[in-house]
């Protein structure tokens, strides 16, 4: 058998060292040809007229895989989510004047507006005129869906938890993405309605810092305050043939978990933030066809009452309240609302600046 000679080796050595960098290139090839690509957004505000979505893949667990143009200043973003289970949603963004997500050195005040029950992230600006506001033109309106009954949690699951977790959506991946690629600064108010006035009070007080100030607007404030406040949110949980028993489990068994997600059991944590709490009665109000009544919006006012009430005995002094008698759990009061509680929230945003 020949032994190989110094210079065959060196040869051979060559012709592997060769092969070797091939493989290399022809795998990258590949990977670049396999690998996601997202449309760009024509006529964005950036450098070069377009968003590149691509910037968005998000090692908390969430990623942007698409971006649409929907109105003037109004983008939607499609986010993937592994609080979510892989699921891709979306989030509506009103954008400021002037908002540019590629200058980095540039981050915008936020104000997050959450949806209630069987609506979705395309609520606030089909049903208000949030798009058409001179105020918010400063600051960047943040619009996540929540899903069709999602409350604002992580759902409980028998305690398995996992899909859907939309707390952990919100407060983690998605505010990650906002504030590293799309202009999100850390000054941050939230307000909702209904179940997203839930929602808003409950982000506020679970996650201190996050929020410099919190708005409700008819919102589900004291979910167990009596029976028929329980069994009535029970039935909400129950919406699209879903097993209530999912969300926060049984409100006897799993009681701390309800009361970890009701705002009249969080009030120490609200007592120090602004505050702003408003609804009607439930009777015909002056926004209200003739005739018209809510039984919800008359448990939730009990409720809102409720929750005033602690804060006042736990002395919170930035409480706001619009308790203003007739009027039903319509879009019309939550308009209106919104523009009375926007000096308390854009004056949070701009304390301190």
């Amino acid at each position: 058998m020949k032994r190989r000679t110094a210079p065959q080796g060196a040869a051979v050595t060559a012709v592997r060292t060769l092969l070797r960098a091939r493989i290399r290139l022809v795998l990258a090839v590949l990977l670049l040809t396999l690998a996601p690509t997202t449309p760009a957004l024509a006529g964005a505000d950036g450098p070069s007229g377009a968003v590149d979505a691509s910037r968005d893949s998000s090692p908390r667990g969430a990623e942007v895989v698409a971006v649409t143009r929907v109105a003037d200043r109004q983008l939607d973003l499609s986010v993937r989510s592994t609080a979510l289970g892989g699921r891709t949603v979306e989030v509506r963004l009103l954008t400021p004047d002037g908002w540019n997500p590629g200058d980095r050195r540039r981050h915008w005040p936020t104000l997050w507006l959450l949806h209630g029950c069987c609506g979705d992230y395309t609520s606030w600006t089909a049903m208000t005129d949030v798009a058409e506001t001179d105020s918010l033109r400063d600051v960047l309106v943040v619009m996540p869906e929540a899903g069709w009954n999602g409350w604002y949690s992580d759902w409980w699951n028998h305690g398995q938890g996992g899909d859907p977790a939309w707390e952990t959506f919100h407060t983690v991946e998605l505010r990650h993405l906002l504030e590293r690629d799309w202009g999100a600064g850390r000054d941050r108010v939230v307000a909702g309605l209904s179940m997203g006035g839930q929602g808003a009070l409950q982000y506020a007080a679970r996650h201190p810092g996050m929020f410099k100030a919190t708005a409700a607007y008819s919102g589900s404030a004291h979910p167990l305050l009596n029976d028929e406040s329980v069994n009535r949110v029970m039935g909400f949980f129950a919406g699209q043939n879903n097993d209530p028993l999912r969300v926060w489990g049984d409100p006897v068994a799993q009681r701390r978990i309800w009361q970890a997600h009701d705002p009249f059991h969080l009030a120490k944590r609200l007592k120090s933030l602004p505050v702003y709490l408003s609804c009607g009665d439930g009777t015909t109000g002056p926004l209200d066809p003739p005739g018209a009544t809510s039984a919800l919006e008359a448990d939730f006012n009990r409720q809102n009452h409720a929750l005033a009430a602690e804060l006042k005995r736990l002395g919170a002094q930035h409480v706001t309240t619009h308790f203003y008698g007739p009027g039903t759990h319509t879009w019309a009061y939550w308009e209106r609302e919104l523009h009375a509680s926007l000096p308390m929230l854009l004056g949070a945003l701009r304390a301190n600046h």
